[in-house]
């Protein structure tokens, strides 16, 4: 047996790589170990920019009809004393989407895992064990795994393995590399609610910064909240909505626990660490498998998904011939800093709001009123915009300043669709020089046009933009044709 990718995991890093390669033609075998999507709620957020992947793999309007827009962020004390609001407007983001999205996580697998039926390019095979992922010579890997119903031991032969199979990742171990520690480690209780009850809260995340207990409040869908506490150094928490009470007793007013139904009560150590290399020649690390990171900004599940943006397209390529094989360097160069800038930032968004014990409260008591008026503040804290991506041969930078790995914004075009369903998930040529022409997407625009306007504070005429809506180039738009000329 074999096929042109395994993609070893079926969450929704996996669910997702598989089916860009699938959309852009290529042959996918996609392995995981259930038979069904997990049925318990972890990740609850995504931004505007990950909408767009999304849409990209063809589920955006089934999501927006099950996900609810978060309103911003709320700081407070733990007496409730309300330290700084950040509010998002309610109108899209630059991406075309909500600038913050919350979602129960297996509603979301489940559109993934639905959506796959259009996709005839990918096989599931659930319910298997990977065993081992081998490197036999220049042009292919052998994936052994075990049919957990019949006991049966298989293998297939990949040109290409994306191992997008958690925390543990079996693909990870096999190409020997290991996770660095990035000393950040924290307990948290997690309790998830289902009821209709109305709570009669703000609707954002509410954020109780405390050093002492730590906590946050957030509804997560029209029934769905959750709440996040830290725990106490060997603290062992109630396991039953009774006994956790009092901590709920802030946002509960007017309700009992007769009113509300437990989905999960749990307890996380959230962690920090990244994959010390992502690839070894023909095997790829995804998501969870090359990097974890703390919640406090909501980035885990995006940057898995973000992590498949990313390679999908350019293994695509390779495949094609479009691309040469060394163009898959650029996966990790572009995604590992982006990754642990991600990460940096939620160790440190989360020590400023849970650490520092009496200064680190009075501190907080100072500074973050004013963040909130300083020009700009609320906006720092709650833009869904991330890092622009390290120079790399498919997004090569002159400077600091620049288009250049940034995405280009999801405008609308001609008073009709979007950039992005004009694009698809292929390349485009975004340009303000009339009369040119361009193999795939050609998208002409006037100065007035807000992608017109965007070309024009960049001081080009032209930008390049790569499936992944990221800009590969820009310049003159014979430029950075040729540039895409060059690549292949």
């Amino acid at each position: 047996m074999s096929a042109p990718v395994v993609v070893i995991g079926g969450g929704p890093t996996g669910v997702s790589a598989a089916t860009l390669l699938g959309r852009s033609g290529v042959e996918v075998l996609l392995l995981d170990r259930w038979a069904e999507v997990y049925p318990q709620p972890r990740a609850v957020h995504l931004d505007a920019e990950v909408m767009r992947i999304l849409s990209r793999v063809g589920i955006a309007e089934e999501f927006a009809a099950v996900s609810r827009p978060c309103l911003g962020l709320r700081l407070q004390e733990a007496d409730g004393r309300v330290l700084a609001v950040f509010e998002r407007p309610p109108d899209l983001d630059r991406d075309g989407h909500p600038a913050a999205n919350m979602f129960d996580q297996p509603v979301l697998e489940g559109l993934l895992r639905a959506n796959l039926a259009s996709v005839p390019q990918v096989q599931l095979r659930t319910r298997v064990e990977v065993t081992n992922v081998a490197q036999v010579d220049d042009e292919g890997v052998i994936v052994e795994f075990t049919d957990l119903d019949t006991g049966e031991r298989e293998s297939v032969r990949a040109s290409y393995v994306l191992g997008c199979d958690g925390a543990n990742s079996v693909v990870r171990r096999c190409i020997g590399a290991s996770m660095l520690d990035l000393h950040f480690e924290q307990r948290w209780l997690v309790i998830d609610i289902d009821s209709d009850a109305d709570l009669d809260q703000w609707d954002g995340v509410h954020q109780v910064c405390d050093s002492r207990r730590a906590a946050t409040y957030m509804r997560v869908g029209q029934r769905r909240y959750r709440w996040e506490f830290q725990l106490l150094d060997d603290e062992e928490p109630a396991t039953t909505l009774e006994g956790l009470w009092p901590l709920l007793t802030p946002w509960t007013s007017g309700v009992s626990p007769a009113d509300l139904e437990v989905v999960r009560i749990a307890t996380y150590t959230f962690k920090a660490r990244i994959a010390d290399r992502w690839r070894d020649r023909r095997v790829f690390l995804l998501g969870d498998a090359a990097h974890l990171t703390p919640p406090f900004v909501g980035q885990g599940l995006c940057a898995g998904l973000r992590d498949s943006a990313n390679l999908a397209w350019k293994i695509a390529g390779v495949l094609h011939g479009d691309l040469r094989d060394s163009a898959l360097d650029s996966y990790e160069i572009e995604r590992r800093p982006h990754a642990r800038a991600m990460i940096t930032l939620a160790m440190f968004i989360g020590s400023a709001m849970t650490r520092g014990g009496r200064l680190g409260a009075l501190a907080r008591r100072s500074l973050l009123p004013l963040l909130d008026r300083l020009p700009g503040g609320a906006g720092n804290v709650i833009k869904s915009q991330t890092p622009r991506l390290t120079s790399s041969v498919l997004a090569p930078r002159r400077g600091p300043r620049g288009l250049v790995g940034t995405l280009c914004p999801n405008a609308v075009v001609d008073g009709e669709a979007r950039f992005d369903a004009l694009a698809g998930y292929g390349w485009a040529l975004v340009t303000a020089e009339a009369g040119q022409s361009f193999d795939e997407t050609l998208v002409v625009v006037d100065g007035q046009s807000q992608l017109g306007r965007w070309l024009s504070a960049a001081g080009v005429t032209s930008a390049l933009v790569r499936p992944d809506g990221t800009v590969a180039c820009t310049g003159t738009a014979a430029e950075v044709t040729r540039r895409l000329q060059l690549a292949g």
